[in-house]
């Protein structure tokens, strides 16, 4: 079990929960999760809390292959309006901001959100360690290498396990050196590793649980599942499911993902498996 100060209120994951996907962003890698406006993101919101979801990861940057890197300023003109609006809405979600800034994480937890999700695991803004903590919020860190620019590559690993499991030992370090002390991991599938490299950090998913940690997985609807089908990522819900059942034998925490209901439904299933 563990429990997570969330700006005041405690997160309990006593089992695995479900964090649904918002995108202020208009050019997503999955159309389906892409809500151009506050109002339809409320809309998405309203669906996904009906649904299950224990958290709302809300973010303003779009981190597929390709995608335009912005500035903090335009993010938060994005996502700031958004995270308002949910949380005024459905003041007793757990929202989370998904952004590599630190400013727009301030601004953001300043608006409602109450964790940090940072796909640059602090190294894309060496000023997000001391802001979470000076914010008191959970972080969640991703393992990435390189940066916005490089993120997509496939680099070498001599076993891609072992050396991410290397990187959340020293990024745990420094994460408590810094004053941070509600810390989720995320191995960052899809991000600076290939199909291969993701199935084989599956395979090997429960070796994480050395580090007594949440572990959040974050795989739908992404290419490793819709290359490996040869289907496209609108047709990918039943391939994400089948890796959602997987990582959660192997000790998954949160389901990061665009569709609550399967995933809620994977999670009760599993239950009777563990």
């Amino acid at each position: 079990m563990f429990t997570l100060n969330c700006n005041g209120r405690l997160l309990v994951i006593d089992e695995p929960i479900v964090m649904g996907i918002i995108n202020a962003t208009p050019d997503s890698f999955y159309s389906g999760s892409r809500q151009p406006s506050v109002d339809a993101a409320l809309e998405k919101a309203a669906q996904m809390i009906g649904e299950g979801a224990a958290i709302l990861d809300i973010g303003g940057q779009s981190t597929r292959p390709g995608a335009e890197m912005l500035g903090a300023g335009a993010e938060m003109k994005r996502v700031i309006p958004v995270i308002e609006a949910v949380h005024r809405q459905f003041p007793e979600i757990f929202i989370s901001a998904d952004t590599y800034h630190a400013t727009v994480a301030e601004a953001a937890v300043s608006a409602g959100a109450c964790m940090v999700n940072d796909i640059g695991g602090g190294f894309f803004d060496p000023a997000m360690f001391a802001m979470v903590a000076s914010l008191h919020v959970p972080y969640i860190c991703m393992h990435v290498k390189g940066d916005p620019a490089s993120m997509h590559s496939d680099p070498f690993y001599e076993d891609v396990t072992l050396d991410v499991l290397d990187y959340f030992i020293q990024r745990l370090a420094d994460c408590h050196n810094s004053g941070i002390t509600d810390i989720i991991i995320d191995p960052g599938f899809g991000f600076s590793k290939s199909s291969e490299h993701n199935f084989q950090l599956l395979k090997r998913l429960e070796i994480f649980q050395i580090l007594a940690k949440p572990l959040l997985l974050g795989i739908s609807r992404k290419s490793t599942v819709y290359k490996t089908l040869g289907v496209t990522a609108e047709e990918a819900l039943n391939g994400s499911t089948v890796l959602h059942t997987a990582g959660l034998l192997k000790g998954a925490s949160i389901l990061r993902v665009h569709d609550v209901k399967e995933a809620v439904e994977a999670i009760k299933l599993t239950r009777h498996l563990t």
